[in-house]
């Protein structure tokens, strides 16, 4: 097959070779927004991310194989895919054990004020906080119980939590106590005490915490997003933050977040730049699962 791999995969120049002994004719894109070093017409197949983005999936006329490394599949033109009976994969699994631990770190960053503890240090000043949290016994909901989902729940679980899931599919998963369904959303989150988006994102989906939603939550409610920015309506959770015990965001409408956006300055929200994904052993599952897939074509 005649394979467009992108720098999107950190490990394609070390793998060019393999691929060639698997019977494959390789070209190498490392910036996906750049003009390719091939014709449209002679892709067959590419292993990518946001390749589509920039460069109209229309032009590839001979495109029948799509390798993503990204879990999510917004950045493909879906309808287009299965019209044309692209085969596609994601990179479902590879990321989901860093975003779980992410999730429950910074629950527990606001839950044992890490801030307030953090400052002091750095004026090496000795003061006691009484106002810690633990996450025993607390309930937590997982919005989305895919990969991600599903590690999310079995570290909560670890610390004692009832977790509960909110999935499109209803039905029973293993490591949750209960499951909703999306259109009873609001009664899974009113009772919470955590809740963790890492739903995709789909029409469906977007803005799927809104006003209304937050406004449900308990007062000492923690909120993380791991998932897509667009599943959170940034409007309303500003309006409405201050009714909550925090935020802990890992991804945005628009990123880079904006240097004069508000969530910058607001306490008990914790930000990090689209991160919580990494981890020192993503290669080496994201290896194993593009030449599993390609093994097949």
């Amino acid at each position: 097959m005649n394979l467009l791999i992108t720098g999107a995969w950190s490990g394609a120049k070390e793998n060019v070779e393999k691929l060639g002994q698997m019977g494959h004719k390789v070209c190498f894109l490392q910036n996906e927004k750049d003009e390719l070093p091939c014709d449209y017409d002679w892709v067959e197949g590419v292993v990518c991310n946001g390749l589509f983005l920039t460069h109209d999936i229309k032009k590839f006329s001979n495109l029948k194989y799509i390798q993503l490394t990204s879990a999510g599949m917004d950045r493909v033109p879906m309808d287009y895919v299965q019209e044309h009976k692209i085969e596609i994969h994601n990179a479902r699994g590879v990321y989901s054990v860093p975003m779980a631990e992410y999730a429950v770190a910074g629950v527990l960053q606001l839950y044992k004020k890490q801030e307030f503890f953090s400052q002091n240090q750095k004026l090496h000043k000795w003061e006691k906080n009484r106002n810690l949290l633990e996450l025993c016994g607390k309930k937590v909901c997982i919005i989305g119980c895919g990969d991600v989902g599903r590690e999310c729940a079995k570290r909560f679980k670890a610390f004692g939590c009832d977790v509960i899931g909110v999935n499109r599919t209803l039905k029973q998963i293993e490591e949750f106590d209960k499951i909703y369904g999306l259109d009873d959303i609001v009664l899974a989150v009113s009772d919470a005490d955590v809740v963790v988006v890492a739903i995709a994102l789909t029409e469906q989906t977007k803005h799927m915490i809104n006003a209304e939603i937050i406004a449900k939550l308990k007062p000492q409610a923690v909120i993380v997003n791991i998932a897509r920015g667009a599943v959170i309506d940034t409007s309303a959770l500003i309006d409405n933050i201050e009714g909550i015990g925090g935020a802990v965001l890992d991804v945005f409408d628009e990123e880079p977040l904006d240097e004069n956006s508000q969530l910058w300055d607001i306490p008990n929200v914790i930000i990090t730049p689209h991160n919580s994904f990494v981890s020192e052993n993503n290669v080496d599952r994201i290896n194993k699962i593009i030449f599993k897939n390609l093994g097949g074509v």
